[in-house]
């Protein structure tokens, strides 16, 4: 498509405008590579975070057209990706083709002075063809052309990232290291033969535990409510190539408008996620909006966002109407979130193996008093009796059962938190309305019993809350000291509440509630609610004078600041998986419980039982 002229006027209103944002030299037309202004940031990408961006640019042909257009919007573009890399960890910037609108020399060389900036700093890129940039009446056997004079394979083989080309040189995939692993982006042309798609096929067999991000011109259009499928062209790739190569997760193709999206089922059953972006149709050829693909792995999610860095430069008092609505695009098309198990996804050609379970020798720490855990080898719904203390204290535990339960209200279970030294757990089917379950004590005359911590300790517990945990199992109790406060000759708060316990909320919330040494009241640890359904670590952490809650290895918010020394004792029995309120064990826990480990000192979060 062509678009008539722009007016002189608009763009040199522009480029003064620039230049108290962006800097003038940077908003010169087509101007020189040289004088643009210099990014503060050097490309030097984390590849361990895992949080890491790619950045990607759809069709700029308006912007590169004969004598008209304006180079200063992807200078921009371009100056913004480099300044951002660190701050961002942008690890890899593609183009998705129509770098220009005829195709010609001239055209090629005005893009090409844009790029320098990237290949200054060893950027890791990738370009591709699209219609606009050949011949589109024939695929990429055409030959020559002005496009592979500026973007050839040549252009790419100095940069880190290159991994190779077709003979042709129409088609390239690169690779970047990001969250610890390797990704490869696969460039194909607008218009790939059956050759490249052989290559293409013959790249992926080389490199069979990477995740695949495809780029090309054609894959896919949407509607106007941006509701994406497969193009004639979309559709040849998606069954010679993409369908049955489950590394392929995530498409982009630009040539389309307007831009959306579609999930697709590959022959595997896998999602692959299928993004068209084009922007040409809008003011200013697009003003060279840019996607950003935020990955964070940490949250299993990609954030994307899509904006103009040369409009966002520019001063406030001087941006026109058409400007502030073109600034950054806020549609669910233009701004989404998509969630990805990425290690369920990827788990078909580059499974991550379950760490090894780690003997009971490997986590007594010095000071254990106490280490319990329930991977003896029992199949799942087997029912649970006595318990050993793995720490050699002889703090074993024995079963209790509810008055009308059971064998199967406490029973083994094979189901573990991934960073857990014991690889099964227990399952305490407790409730309290009417009373079932069953749980564990310390026997009678057991060391554990009249200890009272003043140098401080460290308890740490797995756990998993089924998904209907709700009110009516409040206050079941995972570690509970029996013994009231009134029986330590503590007066303050409610003396029938336990010497100490950790307990749950209905909402799923951790309190850990204890009568110090030091206070006749009681001291307070609360944590936020946890989820429903997953596992978590928990360590309730004392050095002598304060208590700590700790989930995941993050310390929560309500920690009390008064002082705390120690935990008050009557002598009496510990209970796992019980609460008990004057003297009278109430309920039994309602979920799973992994290994538990009681320590006579603080221990730091990198000693916790978790990786």
């Amino acid at each position: 498509m062509t678009d008539g002229p722009m007016l002189p006027s608009r763009r040199t209103f522009l480029r003064g405008a620039g230049a108290a944002g962006i800097g003038a030299a940077a908003l010169t037309a087509l101007g020189p590579a040289a004088a643009l202004a210099t990014p503060t940031a050097r490309w030097r990408p984390d590849p361990d975070s895992p949080r890491f961006t790619l950045a990607v640019i759809p069709d700029t042909q308006y912007l590169f057209d004969q004598d008209r257009g304006d180079a200063a919007p992807l200078d921009a573009s371009l100056k913004y990706i480099l300044d951002q890399s660190s701050e961002q960890n942008i690890v890899f910037v593609s183009h998705l083709g129509d770098l220009t609108e005829n195709g010609l020399t001239s055209e090629f060389d005005g893009i090409s002075r844009c790029f320098r900036a990237l290949d200054r700093h060893r950027a890791g890129y990738a370009v591709l063809a699209g219609n606009h940039d050949i011949d589109a009446g024939k695929d990429d056997q055409r030959g020559p052309s002005p496009y592979l004079d500026a973007f050839g394979p040549h252009r790419f083989r100095r940069l880190p990232t290159f991994g190779g080309a077709t003979p042709d040189g129409y088609n390239t995939y690169h690779r970047f290291r990001a969250a610890g692993r390797e990704w490869l982006v696969l460039a194909l042309d607008w218009r790939p033969s059956a050759g490249t798609l052989a290559w293409a096929q013959g790249v992926l067999d080389r490199h069979p535990r990477l995740p695949v991000i495809l780029t090309t011109h054609d894959l896919a259009e949407a509607d106007a409510a941006g509701q994406a499928e497969l193009s004639d062209l979309g559709h040849r790739l998606w069954d010679t190539l993409i369908a049955k190569n489950d590394q392929i997760f995530l498409t982009l193709n630009g040539h389309y408008w307007p831009p959306g999206r579609t999930v697709l089922r590959n022959a595997a059953g896998n999602d692959v996620h299928v993004h068209i972006t084009n922007y040409q149709d809008r003011y200013y050829g697009g003003s060279a909006m840019i996607r950003l693909y935020r990955f964070d792995l940490a949250r299993d999610t990609i954030d994307v966002e899509t904006f103009s860095p040369w409009l966002h430069s520019l001063p406030s008092s001087q941006l026109t109407t058409l400007d502030r609505g073109e600034i950054e695009l806020t549609t669910p098309v233009d701004r989404f979130s998509v969630p990805i198990d990425f290690e369920k996804r990827f788990a078909s050609f580059a499974p991550v193996p379950a760490p090894a379970p780690r003997p009971a020798r490997d986590v007594l720490v010095p000071g254990t008093v106490a280490y319990w855990r329930f991977d003896g080898g029992q199949p799942d719904g087997a029912p649970a009796g006595d318990i050993r203390d793995l720490s050699g204290r002889g703090n074993h535990l024995a079963r209790v059962t509810w008055p009308g339960s059971g064998p199967t209200a406490l029973t083994f279970s094979g189901e573990h938190h991934r960073d857990q030294p014991g690889h099964g757990s227990l399952f305490f089917d407790g409730a309290k309305n009417p009373a079932r379950g069953a749980y564990l004590r310390t026997a009678d005359g057991a060391p554990l019993n009249d200890l009272t911590f003043r140098r401080g300790y460290t308890i740490e517990a797995f756990i998993k809350l089924p998904a209907d945990f709700a009110d009516g199992h409040a206050w079941c109790g995972l570690f509970t000291r029996l013994g009231t406060g009134a029986d330590a000759g503590k007066t303050g708060d409610d003396p029938s509440e336990p010497l100490a316990t950790l307990n749950l909320a209905g909402g799923g919330g951790l309190q850990w509630a204890a009568f110090p040494l030091n206070q006749h009241g009681i001291s307070t640890n609360w944590s936020h609610e946890l989820p429903l359904g997953e596992w978590w670590h928990v360590a309730v952490v004392n050095d002598g004078r304060r208590t700590v809650m700790y989930v995941e290895g993050s310390e929560v918010l309500r920690n009390p600041s008064t002082p705390a020394v120690g935990i008050a004792t009557s002598g009496a029995s510990w209970l796992l998986g019980a609460y008990q309120y004057g003297g009278v064990v109430e309920q039994s826990y309602y979920g799973w419980l992994g290994d538990v480990r009681i320590v006579d000192r603080a221990l730091p979060v990198g000693a916790f039982l978790r990786r």
